[in-house]
């Protein structure tokens, strides 16, 4: 049975989707863009500060479904441009240890809201 998660800790859904969706011990957590829940606003124009909210945004869904960074287990980051690679890979180290989550990242034609970064992720838990 799956089970849609919700937090006000993240930004809402903009359009027909769920901010994650729970199915047995799995969350599939949908594409996070850098919007700050309080604001509603880009969290900043570059890149670090972007995917620091994008995760962050990850992280609080998660918490909402009872789970956390560490029981992720695969993500996609959509960058606007592969330049900004390393310096998204900075950030992300940040938010995950060893093991680390398996991972693809693109560039991407166009990301939602002209955002820098997207990040989505599956985490499953006991």
């Amino acid at each position: 049975m799956n089970q849609a998660v919700s937090t006000k800790d993240a930004p809402a859904a903009i359009g027909p989707y769920s901010q994650a969706i729970r199915s047995g011990n799995t969350i599939y957590v949908s594409g996070q863009i850098p919007i700050d829940p309080v604001t509603g606003e880009f969290a900043g124009a570059d890149i670090a500060t972007q995917t620091r909210q994008s995760l962050t945004n990850i992280k609080n869904i998660l918490a909402a479904a009872g789970a956390k960074m560490s029981d992720v287990v695969k993500t996609t980051v959509l960058l606007s441009d592969i330049a900004n690679f390393t310096a998204m890979n900075e950030v992300y180290a940040e938010f995950f240890t060893e093991p680390y989550p398996a991972r693809a990242a693109f560039q991407a034609a166009a990301i939602p809201k002209g955002a820098l970064v997207e990040i989505e992720a599956i985490a499953v838990v006991e």
